[in-house]
This record gives C-alpha cells, sequence and structure tokens, in this order.
C-alpha cells in the first residue's frame, strides 16, 4: 500500500468528490476513481457510502484516522532527512495551556534567531493525548502536566506550578471572593477535567466533600468548554495558565484554598533518536532554563 494512495484517499475525503479531489490532486478522474476502487480490493471493505456527496463508512473513518497519521509521519521523515549543511526542519512539541509553556516559548523564539530556517509545529491537547503522538514518533517533545506516567520518557521537569481555581463570568456569585473554598463548590454546575490521574487530585483536595461535586461537563481543553461560559452559573475547574489569554473584562480566574497545585514536565521519548534539529533546540532549552 503506497503513501501516495493514502494521500489520494484523504483528498477524496476532504473533497467528497471524487471530480473534485482529482482536480486539486492533478490527475484525471477515472484514474482515482480506480485508485479508491483498488483501495477497498486490497482492504476487503467499502471506505465510501456513494451518493450527492461521498460518505465515508465506519472502515473508511478509521482508515482515515491512520492515514492521517502514516501521511504526518512521512512527512516529518522525509522534512527531517531532507536537512542540509545549514540547520532546518521541523520540530513537533505538544503542550497544553500551562504557566510552563512561557519559557518554553521563550526559547522557540530565541531558538528561531538563531536558526530561521527551523520551523516550530505545536499541538494542543492534554498529557495523555500528547503521550500517544510521542509514542508513535509523531511529536518530538511534549509539555506534560503531571501527575503523568513517564517512565519511558526522558524529561526536565518545570519550576513552574500549575494553580487550580475557578474560571466564571464576573457576575457569577462567587467572583467577589479572594479565594474559592470547597465549601463554596457545593451545588455549583463545573466543568471539569476528563484525565482520570488529574480527577483523582481533585478528589483528594475535595476529601469527604466530593461528593457535594455538581460535574456539569467534562473537556480535555478549556477551549472545547468555552460554549458553555456565556451561563453566568457555570464555572471550570481549571488551571490558570489554561486562561492567561481568555481572562479579561467579563471574566475572572479565582484560585482554591487551600491551594491545589501541580508541576509540568518536558519529556521526550527514551532511546528515541531524535533530528539534529530537535538535538540542538533540547540543549538550547536546557541552557537557558539553567
Amino acid at each position: 500500500m503506497e503513501i501516495r494512495i493514502f494521500r489520494y484517499f484523504l483528498a477524496v475525503v476532504r473533497e467528497e468528490n471524487i471530480s473534485r479531489a482529482a482536480e486539486v490532486l492533478h490527475i484525471t478522474q477515472p484514474a482515482l476513481s480506480r485508485h479508491m476502487a483498488q483501495l477497498e480490493e486490497e482492504l476487503g471493505t467499502q471506505l465510501f457510502v456513494r451518493g450527492k456527496r461521498l460518505v465515508l463508512t465506519d472502515a473508511g473513518v478509521i482508515l482515515r484516522r491512520r492515514a492521517e497519521e502514516a501521511v504526518e509521519l512521512i512527512d516529518k521523515i522525509e522534512g527531517e532527512f531532507s536537512e542540509r549543511s545549514e540547520l532546518g526542519g521541523v520540530i513537533s512539541i505538544g503542550s497544553g495551556a500551562l504557566k510552563s509553556s512561557g519559557p518554553l516559548a521563550e526559547a522557540m523564539l530565541d531558538f528561531n534567531r538563531l536558526y530561521p530556517n527551523v520551523q516550530f509545529e505545536i499541538y494542543t491537547n492534554n498529557a495523555e493525548h500528547i503521550k500517544m503522538r510521542l509514542d508513535k514518533g509523531l511529536l518530538d517533545f511534549g509539555l506534560l502536566m503531571e501527575p503523568v506516567d513517564i517512565e519511558r520518557y526522558d524529561y526536565i521537569r518545570m519550576k513552574e506550578r500549575e494553580r487550580w481555581g475557578i474560571f466564571m463570568r464576573r457576575d457569577n456569585r462567587l467572583a467577589g471572593k479572594e479565594f474559592i473554598t470547597k465549601e463554596d463548590l457545593a451545588g455549583v454546575p463545573l466543568v471539569t477535567p476528563q484525565r482520570n490521574s488529574v480527577r483523582k487530585e481533585i478528589e483528594s483536595w475535595l476529601g469527604e466533600d466530593f461528593s457535594s461535586l455538581t460535574t456539569f461537563a467534562t473537556c480535555n481543553v478549556i477551549t472545547n468548554g468555552t460554549m458553555l461560559i456565556n451561563n453566568e452559573t457555570v464555572c471550570f475547574l481549571t488551571i490558570e495558565g489554561s486562561i492567561d489569554l481568555m481572562e479579561g473584562t467579563e471574566f475572572i480566574f479565582i484560585p482554591l484554598y487551600p491551594e491545589l497545585s501541580m508541576t509540568s514536565v518536558f519529556a521526550w521519548k527514551k532511546y528515541q533518536p531524535v533530528t539534529r534539529a530537535a538535538g540542538k533546540f533540547l540543549e538550547h532549552f536546557k541552557s537557558m532554563l539553567k
């Protein structure tokens, strides 16, 4: 199965039409149709429901995900081996919206001034999703908020602490408080993190008061739940770094008391060779942190 066919398949998925995809790919419509039919025959399954527009079957959805991963990995490999004497290429970094992403961003900008042919590719999600991409070789580095299993990784522990609190509208009844206590959260509709390890830390902080917590919704990153913020009763239980760019005249972040905070690590896969650009960046980042 050629990577070229995966690229053809993904073009058809994007365009939802063989003719339009053929135009984008600069090949003939009959040739593209033949490639898609051969792909279905090779896999022994139907990938599209054919009609006015092409719709993926369940097997097609699975193949799209795998094809995207394969194409991304091949592109990354080609970029790594296209480097010449002048340092270049792409460095892929996964990160959540964390306070510790500040020093990382400074290091990236400083590194780019030294090596302008190096580009950075940023992937945003929670620690579990970032780890999956690290394991598949789709990311060079990941900034992971603890608690997280880092047995398979080398890492640098960041000095910044991720402070937890409540993010809400300024007209919320809790907005005038200096701190938010366990008792304040009783009956409040909350949007909480999805990660089980993080939820356990929150449960530990709440103790016996956990039974009074009203979890209205969960989300992997806070931006996925911002559609709910216009309700003056809904509150986000989140870290301060995740809302640094969102806090303004309408919204406010109030920390928890007693304080709940966590650390984060800058991690990369053990025993996995890194590109010349990624290796140089790691050296640069370490020296800046010192």
